[in-house]
């Protein structure tokens, strides 16, 4: 154990030695080199995160979560205490901005994210009702809802007569995606039992998956190559439709026998994307047309 820990300290006194030569040696800090020799995108925007994160000032360790309206004042703190001279390094602050704003951007939108999927769904509640409401009419155009509590529920991918008791594990994250991508124009019936699963349930269990992705940080690789600026809930969104649309895709490619293989296929889909998600250079959909109302990037 003691030698585990004298180790660590050796590495860390080694390394900072090594980026002070380095300095010496080019005349650039370690930021400015992630910023000039790295593309924008998620390449670069991680080796600077982890670098601020690992710097021994707290100024720079901070860094990644100030307020997005303070990011201009930090970063002008950042280059005077780099003393990095502005007049002769101006793409500088450009590209720490750009990268301040992701990393900032996906930090506020975890929390955005564990806010809804926290909010439990309330069936007395006026606008969780017309969320719900909107979402039948959406999926079943002409057909009446014979009453609120209703086995029709089942028709849309519910496992019950109250749909509420499905949102306990997502809350209003849930209801909120299925929403999201009900406005597609997609042929519904892909997700009806013919082919083995039900609409609602699996747009539930998809939306656990991409939330997953999203705490773990996995998603950071997509979402920084993807947004240019601060990653918002309609990157999100964007991107679990992109996973329903892939899900289905591997569901059929899959052929299970019946729904009680859906853990089974769910847990190679999840290590599939995983491993996507592990190129620096991947955006899972950059071209991916979620809904007129998301964002296109």
């Amino acid at each position: 154990m003691v030698v585990q820990v004298w180790l660590y300290f050796y590495c860390i006194c080694l390394w900072r030695c090594f980026k002070f030569i380095v300095r010496k040696l080019t005349g650039r800090c370690e930021l400015q080199r992630i910023c000039y020799k790295n593309k924008p995108g998620a390449g670069r925007t991680l080796k600077l995160e982890s670098s601020l994160k690992s710097s021994k000032s707290k100024l720079l360790q901070s860094a990644v979560a100030v307020h997005p309206e303070a990011i201009e004042k930090t970063i002008e703190d950042i280059l005077t205490l780099k003393k990095v001279n502005v007049d002769t390094n101006p793409q500088l602050a450009v590209s720490l901005q750009a990268c301040l704003l992701q990393i900032v951007g996906y930090r506020n939108l975890t929390v955005e994210v564990e806010k809804l999927r926290r909010e439990a769904y309330d069936s007395d509640n006026p606008q969780h009702e017309e969320m719900l409401l909107t979402l039948w009419k959406m999926l079943k155009p002409g057909v009446p809802l014979e009453a609120r509590v209703s086995k029709q529920w089942c028709e849309i991918g519910f496992q019950g007569d109250d749909p509420k008791t499905d949102f306990r594990g997502m809350g209003l994250l849930g209801l909120y995606n299925l929403a999201k991508i009900s406005k597609m124009e997609w042929e519904m019936k892909k997700f009806d039992k013919a082919i083995g699963y039900s609409f609602a349930i699996v747009g539930i269990n998809i939306t656990d998956l991409a939330y997953n992705l999203l705490i773990s940080g996995a998603l950071k690789t997509h979402l920084y190559n993807v947004a240019p600026e601060a990653p918002s809930l309609h990157h999100f969104q964007q991107t679990f439709c992109f996973l329903m649309h892939e899900f289905h895709k591997f569901w059929i490619e899959e052929d299970p026998v019946d729904i009680m293989e859906f853990n089974r296929v769910r847990n190679k889909f999840h290590k599939r994307i995983l491993k996507q998600l592990q190129k620096t250079d991947m955006a899972l959909c950059p071209h991916f047309a979620a809904s007129e109302s998301l964002v296109n990037v």
